[in-house]
């Protein structure tokens, strides 16, 4: 049995891109693992929140968790920020981590090119803390998208490199689990790049029917084919993308087949597009509102999920804490 963790920033709501590259699977990959699923709220401070954002944004993402399918019961579900063990284990790694190697990584550089005025340390320092969200737990798979696996291999190495500096086999390193499938990245409304609160292009989970329309109508499209066949710009290859997972094949390939006799009018495909997501949306969305009403249910799979993951990362930092030196006298 593999020991799976995964986390999602509660920088608000989940969407589409969190649903299909990981979510819907879990509810099935959490009776055949062991799994841990927790809500980066630590992550989240380098944009920094204001405390009622923050609260408010972990309770939705708690909801959502549970509204996708994920069962406290079969899984831990937990906030980051009630595992201290998590913070020393990042502040452990951190001193075999170079300032160097960090700097390269893609995440940081985009994040450095989009948000010139806050470079805080956490940005730096960003896959520290995932590795250490993941080998707290030794995680032997983590569910990642393709934008995440820069992430996992630093995570892999700095699992390797303290493994060698210590002369120990404490930790495994994890690998992508992607569910016997190609890694999925869902693309945004934007004409480009993934799907994302940061980027603004994202569908929700909770968005409710009309804003769901107002941003697929909205999409970025081109002029439209103008020869038989002809290759399909990047905007609206990402609209097909979308279709396939939310429409029926039928509906995609009948307007592949307008698209490839340029007779396609865009107008058509997004209102196709915007029903169809609103019908796979709306009983996800009804099982969120139900969980965020019932305030003492969250309350209590919080509690105990923190206790679970607190026993399980207790273990690691005490092997690590011993063979790194660290001894009581």
């Amino acid at each position: 049995m593999d020991i799976v963790v995964s986390g999602i920033r509660s920088t608000g709501n989940l969407h589409l891109g969190n649903y299909f590259g990981a979510l819907r699977n879990f509810a099935r990959m959490q009776h055949e693992n062991r799994c841990f699923f927790f809500i980066a709220d630590y992550h989240s401070l380098t944009t920094h929140p204001i405390p009622a954002d923050l609260h408010g944004n972990v309770k939705h993402v708690l909801a959502e968790y549970l509204a996708c399918g994920i069962d406290p019961l079969a899984a831990t579900i937990y906030l980051q920020s009630d595992v201290p063990e998590v913070t020393e284990l990042y502040l452990l790694l951190n001193m075999i981590s170079y300032t160097g190697e960090l700097e390269r990584t893609t995440t940081f550089k985009d994040k450095v090119r989009n948000q010139p005025d806050n470079v805080n340390a956490g940005l730096l320092t960003y896959p520290v803390l995932m590795a250490a969200d993941i080998i707290i737990h030794k995680a032997t798979r983590v569910p990642v998208g393709k934008d995440q696996q820069p992430h996992l291999e630093i995570t892999r190495k700095l699992a390797r490199r303290f493994n060698t500096l210590y002369k120990s086999e404490c930790f495994p390193e994890p690998e992508a689990y992607n569910f016997g499938e190609k890694l999925v990245k869902i693309p945004g409304l934007d004409g480009s790049g993934k799907m994302g609160k940061s980027e603004g292009n994202a569908v929700y989970l909770a968005d409710d029917e009309k804003t769901i329309r107002k941003k697929v109508m909205r999409a970025v499209t081109d002029s439209g084919p103008s020869a038989p066949g002809q290759k399909m710009s990047e905007p609206v290859r990402n609209l097909f993308t979308i279709m396939g997972f939310v429409s029926q094949p039928g509906t995609v390939q009948h307007f592949k087949d307008q698209y490839d006799d340029c007779t396609i009018r865009y107008g058509d495909l997004k209102k196709q597009l915007a029903e169809d997501l609103i019908i796979f949306i709306r009983p996800i969305r009804s099982r969120i509102e139900d969980m965020l009403a019932n305030e003492a249910y969250l309350a209590r799979v919080a509690a105990e999920g923190a206790e679970k993951a607190r026993a399980s990362a207790a273990q690691t930092i005490k092997e690590v804490r011993e063979l790194i030196g660290f001894k009581p006298f």
